[in-house]
């Protein structure tokens, strides 16, 4: 996404995390709840930006380690390949499935469906809130709400794109080698890139920064 920040950026952003953790901790104890900090997870949701609650968590991501840094970029996609599609951080290419960042970084999967629990997200700029998700109903979807009235795109970290990619109809021309450069990197906001031969779905992403304890 690149979600890994450089130099003055870092900086800004380890004081900003520091301030999200004092409103994790004023949150949760007006709450009556004990939420605990952790490294900054990161959710791919699907839903509407003015979306406050819905369904559908079932078929959101998790990456519980920022996957920028662990990502390859598009031009060193020819190595990727030769290395057998393992990436140096571990992970493995999925020619049918796999994601791109807004700087043209291909990325590991998340782990798909959110695990039932409360989670406080931020989308790091004026907004920090609670994030429920439910169990599965019986029909395996997940009800999921945003606490204080916030909506999706309140808690959504514009700078970071997301998309993922599957071949149509198993066209073997759906393949980061056919990714247009020239459009990363993506506006904050904007949508991801088309790439052809592919079907594209759009990725929102939110800040995990406490889970309730």
């Amino acid at each position: 996404m690149s979600f890994a920040p450089s130099g003055f950026n870092k900086v800004i952003l380890a004081v900003l995390h520091i301030s999200f953790l004092l409103v994790v901790f004023c949150v949760a104890s007006r709450a009556q709840n004990t939420f605990v900090p952790v490294p900054t997870q990161f959710i791919a949701a699907l839903a509407e930006p003015g979306a406050k609650t819905g369904t559908g968590a079932e078929s959101w991501g998790l990456w519980t380690i920022d996957p920028g840094p662990r990502g390859v970029h598009l031009t060193r996609y020819a190595q990727l390949l030769e290395n057998g599609s393992i990436a140096k951080a571990g992970w493995k290419f999925d020619s049918s499935d796999w994601w791109l960042d807004e700087n043209g970084l291909i990325m590991e999967h998340p782990k798909y469906g959110m695990p039932p629990g409360r989670y406080m997200v931020t989308g790091d700029r004026e907004v920090t809130t609670i994030l429920t998700v439910h169990p599965k109903d019986s029909s395996g979807k997940q009800r999921w709400e945003l606490a204080k009235d916030a909506t999706i795109y309140d808690v959504t970290h514009l700078r970071c794109r997301s998309a993922r990619y599957k071949p149509i109809a198993n066209n073997s021309a759906c393949s980061p080698a056919a990714a247009p450069r020239d459009q990363f990197r993506v506006p904050p906001g904007a949508a991801m890139p088309i790439v052809s031969g592919c079907n594209k779905q759009d990725y929102t992403v939110l800040f995990i920064i406490g889970i309730e304890n």
